[in-house]
């Protein structure tokens, strides 16, 4: 159980290093993000199972919901930008113009 939270953990790691690397396309950092939910949602449901915690069950899902959420709206705007902006570059838009 011990080199299965580590392997997530490191898993979750990387997921984030990869959104503060690639931070600069929508689509690097909306995979970057799916993959921190993943780990989350794996890493959520073995400690779940393994201590036998089944009251907390429904965590797992609630986080799915979100995550599912989170795509998405990421999807929605990632569309909307590269209809209107041609790319996905981040840093060329000017977020706070109407």
């Amino acid at each position: 159980m011990l080199a299965i939270n580590l392997n997530l953990t490191v898993a979750f790691m990387l997921a984030l290093t990869g959104v503060l690397v690639y931070r600069s396309h929508l689509m690097s950092t909306l995979l970057c993000l799916e993959g921190m939910m993943l780990s989350l949602f794996i890493l959520m449901t073995l400690l779940i199972v393994h201590f036998h915690m089944f009251s907390m069950s429904m965590a797992p899902l609630i986080l799915l919901v979100f995550s599912a959420c989170e795509a998405g709206v990421g999807l929605a705007l990632l569309v909307k930008i590269s209809s209107t902006h041609g790319n996905d570059y981040v840093q060329n838009l000017n977020l706070l113009q109407c």
